[in-house]
């Protein structure tokens, strides 16, 4: 069960995963002991599954961006979801209501690339039919 300096922790790290313990234990008012306990804790019970960068907007310009609505037979959804954990291309992806039923968001080092991910993707059994849209900038990101 997470408490309020939990998601305190949390938020300070999905800011800057960097931050010193020392700095966290600052901000949150607590010792580095109990911060470095927390981290370990989160991590061991998969509330946190990892700590990931973000890189400067000029390497994001060289990149090409999208997202991909699919539409699957849904006994095929778990299957289908399984074979694209192994998709290095893909960000994000997340499961959705209505019309769509995953939402991937796709980044490729050039046009060729991000084809060739389309065509993996909708190769897969179960992949009915798919809508993809290039993102050209971002407005805001976490």
């Amino acid at each position: 069960m997470l408490d309020d300096l939990d998601y305190r922790l949390i938020a300070l790290l999905r800011a800057n995963s960097r931050t010193p313990v020392a700095v966290l234990a600052r901000e949150l008012g607590v010792n580095r002991s109990t911060v470095t306990s927390r981290i370990d804790r989160l991590v061991d019970n998969g509330v946190i599954e990892g700590f990931t960068i973000r890189v400067s907007g000029d390497l994001e310009h060289d990149s090409v961006q999208g997202v991909m609505l699919v539409a699957t037979e849904n006994s095929r959804s778990p299957e289908i979801v399984r074979e694209l954990r192994g998709y290095p291309e893909l960000e994000q992806f997340h499961s959705t209501t209505g019309t769509w039923d995953l939402v991937l968001q796709i980044r490729a080092r050039n046009l060729a690339e991000f084809d060739l991910v389309l065509e993996r993707v909708r190769a897969i059994p179960g992949v009915r039919t798919t809508q993809t849209n290039l993102l050209f900038s971002s407005l805001r990101t976490v």
